[in-house]
């Protein structure tokens, strides 16, 4: 198919410009990166990307950029220009693999050659067919839907609810949570004091007012577990907009229940709750409802979407910026159209100014934004997130030799094999740019809980990946022949299929763990939560990790690993889990046990042990 703007004499289009501009830019990297020394081409450390010149870079590709651009003027280059991008590329990945070679280093230049020469030979997909809204009702897909929903709902609120009966929510991160809501009930600020070690709006960590949708529910039954269901509802409405997804993409009723399905089986989709309620629950089904507005051209939805996603964290512009960007493209290289262009720039532009507001804001009002999870891109001493943007403009290779790190690869195969790495099947090209969630904060970054399907740093890119299965489904199942329509169904099929296998081999086993532990001690589980009914409601009290969370309902709450001395001993009540010594490390001097140094303090302070239970449970009061 011909490239878009593909005619001699016609050099400026964007299809034209964003082509010339990739080639200029790897052509320039290719120069700077063979001018190192040996010994500094190696991707494994941050030598090379500190002898490198990002001037220098930027200026090499804008000559080279204005050369290709009168070079088109006299000859027809589309052709060479694609065939160019796959060459430079591939001395690129011979070169760097010479001094970092590495199998799965290997394996993923290989896949990105193989976009490229594909690229290369057929070029970009310029046609867009007209989006066509499914015709029937749909009544017996809805209903399965709702079925696959509720059953998701009831097994993540199972999940987490038996975790917090099993006493194994630690304090970081469900105990903050848990005071938080109580404070945001009886008070309306969302001030902790168990994350801080003292009084501290948790906005000053992260400005998340989108938990405020959740409050009113919450105090219909304020307890630590109804965070957890209110978790699992969050998550189970996203099948809500993603069947609008697919309806409006022509899907069948029975297609559109298998996609929603597809989701809720995606192993990070319900593996993200295994770590308690967090804000980035709602990224996935306000995201997915923000491209609903866009592909139904409902500007109020698409914007108001794209608002309360910037609510849910400040990194959270990352999600909507991206969004704005592909919409922008996808308008520019579509004939410009005036609905994209103007939407995608107001998202883009409310995207930029929230991240700046609030990344001040944190400056100077609390922790500043955590740029130390990108370690491995900061070079030449800087600690901005500014010189992780100058790495990937000087690396490339870098950020894929990153990406498929060894510790990366389990989640690199559960992210992409249970959807078949459909978000790749694609030669609409201006949609890998909604892979930049994925690649950036999932894969790049050396946090090592970005990259866990048991967390919760997936969701905002689980939307993006969805979207992208959606749509080239989409394109996938209209490529076959009427005569062969039963294969249309066949990438879905098996999707749905190893989805369902990794849920159940990796996603319920950890589940299903925490309800058998419940079961076996049942009785144990009731006699500590009446052990520590002992202590007054309005009590201030310190304590082990793994019981902040029954006691959060209070205005004061340390923990003891985390807290000073100062505030240990301004409580009133202190309860020790004897056997978690990492809790104590504070408190081993000269080789002593932390534990016991730890009660002699208490002891010394005037605090006597009032209650124990089974040599596994103390709790002292302060006289």
């Amino acid at each position: 198919m011909r490239d878009f703007g593909a005619m001699r004499g016609a050099p400026w289009t964007v299809g034209d410009i964003l082509r010339r501009m990739l080639l200029s830019w790897l052509t320039a990297v290719l120069v700077q990166y063979l001018s190192l020394r040996a010994e500094l081409r190696g991707l494994e450390g941050l030598e090379g990307l500190a002898a490198q010149s990002v001037l220098l870079l930027l200026g090499m590709a804008a000559f080279l950029f204005v050369l290709l651009s009168l070079l088109a003027r006299r000859f027809e280059t589309l052709r060479l220009e694609r065939w160019a991008i796959f060459v430079v590329f591939g001395i690129l990945m011979i070169t760097s693999l010479r001094v970092s070679f590495a199998p799965r280093y290997l394996l993923a230049c290989l896949m990105v050659l193989g976009v490229l020469g594909v690229y290369a030979w057929r070029g970009w997909c310029g046609t867009e067919k007209a989006v066509r809204q499914a015709g029937d009702r749909g009544r017996g897909g809805r209903i399965w839907t709702a079925v696959f929903a509720t059953a998701f709902f009831i097994f993540v609120s199972f999940w987490t609810v038996y975790r917090v009966l099993t006493y194994r929510a630690p304090t970081f991160d469900f105990g903050i949570f848990s005071q938080m809501f109580h404070q945001m009930r009886t008070t309306g600020l969302p001030v902790t004091t168990v994350e801080r070690d003292g009084p501290l709006s948790h906005f000053a960590v992260h400005v998340s007012p989108i938990y405020y949708l959740l409050l009113p529910f919450y105090c219909i039954y304020p307890k630590p577990v109804t965070l957890q269901v209110l978790q699992a509802a969050v998550l189970a409405s996203a099948v809500i907009p993603l069947w609008r997804l697919c309806r409006r993409h022509g899907f069948s009723a029975g297609v559109s229940a298998g996609v929603c399905l597809l989701l809720l089986l995606y192993p990070a989709y319900s593996g993200g709750t295994s770590y308690d309620i967090h804000e980035n629950v709602f990224l996935t089904p306000l995201i997915l409802w923000m491209f609903d507005g866009i592909d139904r051209e409902k500007r109020w939805e698409a914007l108001l979407c794209g608002g309360l996603t910037l609510l849910v964290k400040e990194d959270a512009a990352v999600y909507v910026a991206v969004v704005a960007l592909w919409l922008i493209l996808r308008a520019w290289l579509r004939g410009c159209n005036r609905w994209g262009l103007v939407t995608g720039g107001v998202l883009l532009a409310g995207a930029l100014a929230w991240f700046l507001l609030v990344t001040a804001y944190l400056s100077r009002y609390g922790d500043g934004v955590m740029t130390n999870r990108y370690q491995n891109f900061m070079y030449g001493g800087s600690g901005s997130l500014f010189s992780v943007i100058l790495a990937v403009l000087l690396s490339p290779m870098k950020v894929i030799y990153e990406c498929v790190d060894r510790e990366k690869l389990s989640f690199l195969v559960l992210t992409m094999l249970p959807l078949l790495g459909m978000p790749l099947w694609t030669r609409k090209y201006e949609r890998y740019i909604l892979l930049i969630p994925y690649v950036l904060v999932n894969l790049m970054s050396d946090y090592p809980y970005q990259h866990s399907v048991f967390f919760q740093y997936t969701y905002g890119s689980i939307a993006c990946l969805i979207y992208m299965t959606v749509v080239n489904l989409e394109d996938i199942m209209a490529s076959w022949e009427p005569n062969r329509a039963l294969f249309r169904y066949i990438p879905l099929g098996l999707a749905i299929a190893i989805s369902g296998s990794c849920f159940a081999s990796v996603v319920v086993p950890k589940a299903t763990g925490y309800f058998d532990l419940y079961q076996n001690n049942r009785e144990e589980y009731i006699q500590i939560g009446e052990f520590l009914s002992q202590i007054p409601e309005d009590a201030t009290v310190t304590a082990t990790t793994f019981y902040t969370v029954p006691l959060s309902q209070r205005a004061v709450l340390y923990d003891v690993r985390y807290c000073s001395r100062e505030h240990l001993l301004s409580t009133e009540y202190v309860v020790l889990d004897v056997n978690h010594t990492s809790s104590y490390t504070l408190y081993e001097e000269n080789g002593e046990d932390g534990y016991q140094n730890l009660v002699k303090f208490l002891e010394k302070n005037g605090y006597t042990k009032l209650d124990a239970w089974e040599d596994r449970l103390e709790i002292y009061q302060k006289k």
